[in-house]
């Protein structure tokens, strides 16, 4: 008599963020949460395709009000990995920093209650820097004080991901790498493939590697 195989069991990944989560520009399969997936599972992790909730855009506010629309407040939760990455259309857009930082704090604090595994099961991701990007040549603020806003955000966020006991994932660094900050689609703004493949390799798997299998850790 053949005895089935036990099944492995998968699991759940939720990417919470904006345009840099979903991939604008890029194949579905080269946004960085599909990359990640493939790479974790070609490291044995039985981790599941990602949920994606993201949009060109969104600022903290408006994922707020997606995530609402699509968990019920009393869902239990159900993934054992949940990424959260946005806050550059708030930076964009000129959004006070006190502001960005009690919505990027109530959004860690949802991502942590979908989380099976708690604050050790989140990565809080950094905002990469567009100011490196030609794009950033034709905003009238300059790229120098685009850079320097990204950091000033990016300080509010590692902060609050510290006080939560969450990883926090410095990508904005690689984005600054030379032959990175290259890797852009046709817009001169959104990362490639190749650039997903960097914050993936040199930060995001290693992270997930750290937050699916031991406790949560400060920086990353």
């Amino acid at each position: 008599m053949r005895v089935a195989a036990a099944l492995t069991p998968t699991l759940g990944f939720l990417a919470l963020g904006d345009s840099y989560t979903i991939g604008e520009g890029v194949a579905a399969a080269e946004c960085w949460p599909r990359q990640l997936t493939a790479r974790l599972r070609a490291q044995g992790v039985a981790l599941g395709e990602p949920r994606i909730i993201a949009n060109t855009g969104w600022t903290c506010a408006e994922l707020i009000s997606a995530i609402a629309r699509s968990e019920p407040a009393c869902a239990a939760p159900t993934y054992a990995l949940v990424t959260l990455l946005i806050g550059v259309n708030d930076q964009y857009r000129d959004h006070p920093e006190a502001d960005y930082a009690a919505r990027w704090q109530a959004l860690l604090k949802r991502a942590i209650a979908l989380c099976t595994r708690g604050a050790s099961g989140c990565l809080a991701i950094s905002i990469p820097d567009w100011g490196s990007t030609p794009f950033a040549t034709q905003d009238p603020r300059g790229p120098a004080a685009v850079s320097a806003a990204i950091d000033r955000y990016n300080a509010i966020a590692a902060q609050i991901a510290r006080a939560h006991h969450v990883i926090f994932c410095d990508i904005t660094q690689v984005s600054r790498q030379s032959a990175v900050a290259r890797a852009l689609v046709a817009d001169g703004l959104h990362p490639d493939a190749a650039q997903y493949a960097a914050w993936v390799g040199q930060v995001l798997a290693p992270a997930a590697q750290r937050g699916l299998t031991g406790p949560g850790a400060a920086n990353a």
